[in-house]
């Protein structure tokens, strides 16, 4: 009896602590979370805008049809099924019943079919991304069906929130430009957060979102992200505790290694397989020194890709010659620059090219404007300094995040610049758009700025994007990588390791391939 009862104790205070343990791993609801940014979002709907900033925020409120997980397998969200036909022709998503637009509204298949040609039009990816697309086919209210010119092997994963927004096609059926639409500055969405204030300069709030089509989901009730340029300041701010989270490493990398230390906060890889960035230095092939292929092959050898890993990036990232970032390894060239770093080669190359040293010592001088960050700043220094080594003049220009789009996109006016750019989940996608010459687009962001125009890259292109073979696509893919890295419209320089910042009591913010910039549904405080 004494055994008996000893046992029936042990086991009640076991199954007493499996109840606590399953309570302590349950998502709790209530709370806010604040997440940083370090530039403005110039919107907060992606259907017509592709920075980081915007990306952040966009898929909070503005849901999309799939979201993946870590190795970018589709998953439901807006739809429930989907399926391509053999012939990789159509398209057919089963769309989520009973969901509602935040204004009340029914979201149907007709905001989709909307959407996707609103992609094609306007979003600086979506016009090579939704090229195929020759219409949307709605046979009825949760049908939408995609029916393409020619294959393409790459779109199935195309369709995340912050890369392809479904967005109210009552909010935009009265035209105008896409991004100056009311609804890109108060958004109007499906998805678990609420807009609710824009503070330029300073804040935007979002709140729980009581209607949510999965609930109990969104288990916070605010989520608060604040712009805080300075580099310095964010690190602050995570070391007191005013912001919760911020993503592609939001601090200087100098501060790393000091914020590590900090048992309260933690450091997260993962997150990032939808989005892969490189670094590049871009030039404007219409300015009369960079038009020449000897003074582009000589900044080429001027700078040195290891300085830039080691000393800019603090070693936080993977050398990259290739305009397709090493975490694609699929598609990757692995193959040597050529040309290393190697200032006498770079003196000689412009010397050849008819720009000798003045009696000052310097050939000729260029602009240097750049995506403003920290280490954006630091690379241009650097640039500055291992040009001048070989002659040439640099004039850094630096400007807020909305001054440099329009000084380089809409403006069209300036000599080198700075940029960190997604190539995504596919080569198609992040790639074309710089180097394609149909997409020389003034006016739209993060397009081919270069005005880089070669006819066999377009056809590699092109080929590419509709070839279903994966062989020969890798083939296609590397050839135009082989052309690209000899005529140096840019030059690659790194893929930054990027890490996500957070407060440990912060849960479930990075379970998908596109981690923050997904809608936050999970995300929970402890």
């Amino acid at each position: 009896m004494i055994q008996t009862t000893t046992l029936g104790k042990a086991l009640l205070a076991l199954a007493l602590m499996a109840t606590h343990y399953a309570l302590q791993a349950a998502p709790q609801s209530g709370g806010t979370v604040t997440l940083v940014l370090q530039n403005e979002p110039p919107t907060l709907v992606s259907i017509a805008h592709s920075h980081s900033s915007t990306l952040a925020v966009s898929a909070k409120v503005t849901e999309g049809l799939l979201k993946y997980d870590q190795d970018l397998k589709p998953q439901p969200q807006l739809a429930t099924a989907w399926q391509v036909s053999p012939d990789g022709k159509a398209y057919t998503f089963t769309l989520r019943r009973g969901v509602k637009w935040h204004d009340g509204r029914d979201f149907t298949s007709a905001d989709v079919a909307y959407s996707i040609l609103l992609l094609k039009e306007h979003h600086p990816r979506g016009r090579s991304t939704f090229a195929p697309v020759e219409r949307v086919r709605t046979p009825d209210a949760y049908t939408a069906v995609l029916e393409l010119s020619r294959p393409a092997p790459y779109l199935l994963k195309a369709f995340v929130a912050s890369e392809a927004p479904i967005v109210p096609k009552h909010l935009y059926e009265n035209g105008g430009d896409v991004l100056r639409n009311p609804n890109g500055s108060a958004p109007v969405g499906t998805g678990p957060f609420r807009f609710k204030e824009w503070v330029r300069g300073s804040h935007i709030v979002y709140e729980r979102n009581p209607d949510y089509w999965d609930k109990p989901k969104p288990y916070i009730d605010r989520l608060v992200v604040k712009i805080i340029p300075d580099a310095a300041s964010r690190s602050i701010a995570f070391e007191t505790g005013d912001v919760d989270i911020g993503y592609r490493t939001p601090v200087s990398p100098g501060d790393i290694e000091r914020l590590k230390a900090n048992p309260k906060l933690g450091f997260e890889t993962r997150g990032n397989s939808y989005s892969y960035n490189v670094t590049r230095l871009e030039f404007n092939l219409r300015q009369p020194q960079l038009k020449e292929l000897k003074v582009r092959q000589a900044i080429a050898h001027a700078l040195s890709r290891e300085v830039v890993r080691d000393n800019v990036f603090y070693g936080y990232g993977v050398i990259s010659n290739s305009p397709i970032a090493p975490g694609l390894k699929e598609f990757h060239d692995t193959r040597p620059t050529p040309y290393p770093y190697a200032p006498k080669t770079s003196e000689r190359l412009l010397d050849e090219a008819g720009f000798p040293r003045g009696a000052d010592g310097t050939r000729f001088t260029l602009t240097l404007d750049f995506n403003p960050s920290d280490v954006h700043k630091r690379l241009a220094d650097y640039v500055k300094q291992a040009l001048g080594r070989v002659g040439i003049r640099v004039d850094i220009r630096a400007t807020d995040f909305s001054q440099y789009v329009k000084r380089i996109y809409t403006e069209q006016n300036y000599d080198l610049a700075i940029n960190g750019t997604s190539n995504l989940f596919d080569p198609t996608v992040g790639s074309q758009r710089l180097y394609w010459s149909k997409n020389i687009r003034q006016g739209v962001p993060f397009s081919n700025g270069t005005f880089y125009d070669n006819p066999v890259v377009d056809k590699l292109l092109e080929d590419a994007a509709v070839e279903i073979d994966p062989a020969k696509r890798v083939a296609l893919f590397k050839e135009f990588q082989r052309i690209v890295g000899v005529e140096v419209p840019d030059l690659n320089l790194l893929s930054p390791t990027y890490f996500t910042i957070y407060n440990r009591r912060v849960h479930d913010h990075s379970l998908t391939g596109d981690g923050v910039e997904a809608n936050f549904a999970d995300v929970y405080i402890r």
